[in-house]
């Protein structure tokens, strides 16, 4: 793992973390390192404190005893890395106002002009039963991926799944998509 990354994912981290993005030990961030490697946190990491030792390398290719130290959410990692060649990085995070936006409508249409100029309409999934979720998330948020032109994934009351290229421009999407449910919430109070 190379010192620049981990610098990268480490202070993209501590940002989230500190924007209640992250908390405790909620949320993920990974970042591909070859074709079927990537790596990410480790399910015991305060995502305020990201080290080099806090984080996993796994292959895709094969299974061996660090994906159990891997965060639970790893499998929805793996199966956006298998499914899209192009993304780089992946987050899961649980945005407050975007979480809290999702548990009552279907879709977020910003207010806002850097909402309306930079993210446009966000669709929010819903998951339906929550009960077995977790074992269905890594497909069928692969699948939306595929099926949708985007790299933002509002689930309703699970949070925020995104993929870029680009690690900045992926936590500026999520920074604007989050100030525009939270624009919208606050003005619906007006």
């Amino acid at each position: 793992m190379g010192k620049h990354l981990i610098d990268n994912i480490k202070h993209i981290s501590i940002s989230l973390f500190n924007k209640d993005f992250f908390s405790g030990y909620h949320g993920s961030i990974s970042a591909r390192v070859s074709s079927n490697e990537f790596i990410i946190n480790s399910k015991d990491t305060m995502l305020d404190e990201v080290t080099q030792e806090s984080l996993v390398k796994l292959d895709c290719l094969k299974r061996d005893y660090r994906w159990n130290m891997a965060s639970s959410d790893v499998h929805i990692h793996e199966y956006i890395y298998k499914t899209i060649p192009n993304a780089k990085y992946i987050l899961y995070t649980m945005s407050p106002y975007a979480t809290a936006y999702s548990l009552k409508h279907a879709k977020v249409t910003p207010a806002d002009y850097y909402g309306k100029k930079l993210i446009g309409e966000v669709i929010i999934y819903d998951p339906k039963n929550v009960e077995d979720w977790l074992e269905r998330a890594p497909y069928e948020i692969s699948q939306f991926f595929q099926k949708h032109d985007t790299h933002l994934l509002l689930i309703k009351g699970f949070g925020l799944v995104s993929y870029d290229r680009d690690i900045t421009q992926m936590v500026q999407k999520i920074s604007i998509l989050e100030n525009s449910c939270r624009l919208l919430a606050l003005s619906a109070n007006l």
